[in-house]
């Protein structure tokens, strides 16, 4: 099934080509370089991702030789961590810490529900081995590491045929001297083994993320490792001769080697690519202010733009309970989509999601044995979307929706089956209407100043609807909606943050020691890059600083020039960023600096999309059908 959108390419021309493979569905995009014409290509996601991912490259027409670039996103990390698939691992931790990762916070995601059960942490307690140590909280070494418990570690490793380790001491963050130790024991012991520190991996405060974060990681090095290895081999066969790039949460690619190390960066790969796509549609249609809603079959995804910055946060997870620290791009996600429930709930209310038809059975208007009414039912039977979809290869049947939704919601809330569909539309437009307000108006944002970016496979359906509700003057739906997420990964850099703790009053701060740590940052960000087959003059650094108020637990993350001179004007936007975002600021209040960070980015060769003049005073095209509902 493929979708143009301009021509496609002709032989031996150099194509770019990006790649968002989905649960359902394995969507592909191609620049050609020389015209900056773009064309997609859409085909079902196979159990070996591989093979879809081929097979769309073929339907697009493109021959691997001809391919200068090739960028692809994908759910691979996130499925193995909710699925639990990945190789044995244990983690090894200073005595009386072995369960910080299974106490976790002690929060529930539904606090009113006590009988709802946590997921299991990512390893389980006989995988969790510890030995003597202690560091004390400014890094000075209380007690070496106990080498004779850390030999019979290590025998505990060789005789269960383990070789993915993660090593995670308490105050490492301060000092990694014992886990470097560590470290070196094990390779003597064990030479072949995969080992990570958690002061390489994340060197923050904090134990349970610290710990969670390092075993993500490498629990799914060998995931990527494996996937990545065979994906560039095959691709090489065919005749790509360049890296394969991985794009990954923080909105930034990888090359394999990078993805094989902070591997736990790709657990939200597809989700940032669809925010990338929607900033990049936006500017190029004029607007600094940009909110995305990709509305796909099982959820949506909702991010914001302001001034032309993508908002980056630390605080997010796969599961509930076991947060995962590097940075992503800041996305909101509900359970509302095309194939979300219509239900009736114990009190008698319409209730929409997040229970999901899925690819199997699906919507009944599939006819694939759905029984229970869905968004896109309501959306079939009421005419908003026609009976036929990826190029007629699937057919819908609007008689058995009607059936559905008449049994389900329309009998028994006493409505006919058109005023069912629509109460149906409108309670899921009124959750996603409502996510959109978590992430603007709760921030202090006012929508009227955004435009509404709706692409995904049902965003455009419901866009204005939301637009309309929310008083957003406008609606931007791009070419080829349904793989807008896929044309994010290529619009992405190579990149790499680099994080420091750096506690102190702004006050007591020295100038010259942040401004030199800045430059030790950049260094191993050089490195990184360089690793990364990036050139020097390809090389970009941008340094943050993330800022609190003195006792305050979250903080902020602030731009800083790239030689610092004074941080008076880096604390009066973190005063303006605290107001907007939290509605108060303390402008008399001691204001503290939490860490610092450096984004290390290698600037891919971007190439021009084709031109359009803009249409003024002319009459609207002709429409190529008309639909009624």
């Amino acid at each position: 099934m493929s979708n143009n959108s301009g021509a496609g390419p002709t032989p031996s021309v150099a194509v770019r080509v990006a790649c968002d493979v989905g649960g359902t569905f394995t969507d592909v995009c191609f620049l050609n370089e020389e015209t900056g014409s773009m064309h997609v290509a859409k085909t079902p996601t196979t159990p070996d991702p591989i093979d879809g991912v081929l097979q769309g490259i073929k339907e697009g027409g493109v021959e691997l030789k001809d391919m200068v670039l090739f960028s692809h996103g994908t759910t691979l990390a996130t499925n193995a961590l909710i699925t639990r698939r990945f190789p044995p691992a244990v983690m090894v931790t200073t005595k009386g810490f072995r369960d910080v990762i299974e106490i976790r916070r002690g929060t529930r995601d539904d606090c009113w529900d006590t009988y709802k059960e946590m997921a299991d942490p990512y390893l389980k307690r006989s995988d969790r081995l510890v030995v003597g140590e202690r560091i004390d909280y400014s890094g000075k070494v209380v007690s070496e590491v106990d080498e004779a418990e850390a030999r019979d570690v290590a025998r505990v490793i060789r005789k269960r045929g383990v070789n993915n380790i993660a090593i995670c001491f308490v105050n490492a963050f301060t000092n990694p001297a014992n886990e470097e130790r560590m470290r070196d024991i094990l390779q003597e012991e064990l030479p072949d083994a995969s080992i990570s520190l958690s002061s390489d991996i994340m060197p923050e405060i904090f134990e349970h993320e610290r710990f969670n974060t390092t075993v993500a990681n490498t629990v799914l090095s060998p995931v990527a490792g494996e996937y990545c290895a065979k994906l560039e081999s095959t691709m090489k066969e065919g005749g790509y001769k360049q890296d394969v790039l991985l794009l990954h949460s923080g909105g930034g690619v990888m090359t394999a080697k990078g993805a094989e190390k902070f591997a736990a960066r790709l657990s939200a790969s597809g989700i940032a690519a669809g925010a990338i796509a929607s900033k990049f549609v936006a500017e190029k249609s004029g607007f600094e202010n940009s909110i995305s809603l990709d509305m796909g079959g099982t959820s949506t995804d909702i991010s914001l733009v302001d001034r032309g910055e993508l908002p980056v946060t630390n605080d997010w997870h796969v599961e509930y309970g076991y947060p995962i620290r590097f940075p992503s791009v800041e996305v909101l996600t509900i359970g509302a989509g095309g194939g979300s429930l219509a239900w009736i709930d114990a009190a008698g209310s319409l209730r929409n999601g997040p229970q999901s038809a899925g690819a199997t059975p699906g919507p009944v208007c599939y006819n694939r044995g759905g029984v229970e009414p869905t968004n896109c039912d309501a959306n079939v039977f009421l005419g908003r979307l026609g009976t036929e979809l990826a190029g007629g290869s699937v057919n819908l049947d609007a008689a058995l929706a009607e059936e559905a939704i008449k049994k389900t919601v329309g009998d028994p809330l006493g409505m006919t089956p058109e005023e069912a569909a629509v109460a149906i539309l409108k309670v899921a437009n009124a959750n996603m209407s409502d996510a959109v307000r978590l992430v603007s108006i709760r921030k202090g944002y006012d929508p009227r100043d955004f435009a509404l970016v709706a692409f995904g496979g049902a965003g455009a359906l419901h866009g204005a609807a939301l637009a309309k509700d929310l008083n957003i003057p406008t609606v931007l739906v791009p070419p080829n909606p349904g793989v807008t997420s896929a044309l994010g990964c290529l619009l992405v850099d190579i990149s790499h943050d680099i994080t420091q703790m750096y506690l102190s009053n702004v006050a007591d701060v020295s100038i010259d020691d942040m401004n030199g740590t800045f430059r030790a940052m950049e260094e191993e960000g050089r490195d990184r890059l360089s690793h990364d087959g990036v050139e020097d003059k390809n090389m970009l650094f941008q340094r943050f600083i993330d800022m609190r108020y003195l006792g305050q637990w979250r903080s902020m993350s602030i731009p800083v020039v790239s030689d610092i001179k004074s941080l008076d004007e880096t604390i009066a936007r973190f005063h303006e960023d605290h107001g907007r975002e939290h509605n108060y600021s303390r402008p008399d209040a001691p204001v503290e600096i939490y860490r610092i960070l450096v984004k290390a980015t290698g600037l891919t060769p971007k190439a021009e999309f084709a031109t359009h003049e803009v249409r003024k005073g002319a009459s609207l095209p002709e429409p190529m059908a008309r639909r009624y509902g």
